[in-house]
């Protein structure tokens, strides 16, 4: 339950629950910009671009990637339902550069715009896939620590 500094924060795919939990902040990125969620924040629904999803709580920090979706604030509630996302210690480094190899690749090829588009897409996620997991790696933050059953 979230408390008056804190707001209580859910992270989910079709597939599963990536974190469910309190934090202070949660930094998403918004398909109109970088946002910042704080406890107290207005109501809000947003779409999500590719990018890291950074979620604090007492200095602690955990980075996932999101490769879109929505989230949404209420009432020091923020959902999060991503299209897909990983934690970015499950990033694999060397699929996820062969991956943007790929697209750049067929991206030089397209056919037409609709290839051309989704291609570019593709190029973005994995760039992005790449981005998180080397902030990730240099920042070296420690991560939030959530009880088991929590998990």
């Amino acid at each position: 339950m979230a408390t008056r500094n804190t707001l209580h924060v859910e992270v989910v795919t079709a597939e599963r629950e990536l974190y469910n939990g309190e934090a202070t902040l949660v930094s998403a990125p918004g398909s109109e910009g970088r946002l910042g969620i704080l406890p107290r924040h207005a109501a809000l629904l947003t779409t999500l671009a590719p990018g890291d999803l950074r979620i604090e709580l007492n200095g602690a920090e955990e980075p996932l990637f999101v490769s879109g979706g929505f989230l949404e604030v209420s009432d020091d509630n923020v959902t999060v339902l991503a299209d897909t996302a990983e934690h970015a210690e499950e990033i694999d480094h060397a699929r996820a550069e062969e991956a943007r190899r790929r697209a750049q690749e067929r991206l030089a090829q397209a056919q037409s715009n609709v290839e051309r588009a989704e291609l570019q897409a593709a190029l973005e996620r994995a760039i992005a896939r790449l981005r998180v997991a080397e902030l990730t790696r240099r920042r070296g933050r420690r991560r939030i620590e959530t009880p088991p059953s929590e998990q």
